[in-house]
């Protein structure tokens, strides 16, 4: 009948998502930042903020349907995924540009 996608797929496609979303949005938030005067530190906090806003439907969908929480799950792992390794990595490009 439905065929599934398997979670490893769901999984990194929500994490390849979530880490080109969070790192170009995160270098475009340092420009930004560094052009106004800013503090960098600020800017972080405002895309932490934003990443667990991104994460929450997951949560939601989790807590909720217990049964058959399979493909949330393995997108809240993704998402969580992308956006910590965007969120790490982003700022040493940001100072390798020259914007931090």
């Amino acid at each position: 009948m439905g065929e599934f996608l398997p979670d490893y797929l769901i999984r990194e496609q929500a994490a390849v998502g979530a880490l080109v979303a969070f790192g170009v949005l995160r270098i475009i938030g340092a420009m930004l930042a560094y052009e106004r005067g800013w503090s960098i530190s600020l800017v972080s906090k405002c895309f932490i903020a934003a990443a667990v806003l991104y994460c929450l439907p997951q949560v939601f969908d989790l807590l909720t349907h217990i049964v058959g929480s399979r493909a949330a799950g393995a997108e809240l792992e993704g998402k969580a995924a992308g956006c910590a390794i965007a969120l790490f990595c982003a700022p040493i490009l940001g100072h390798r540009l020259g914007f931090e």
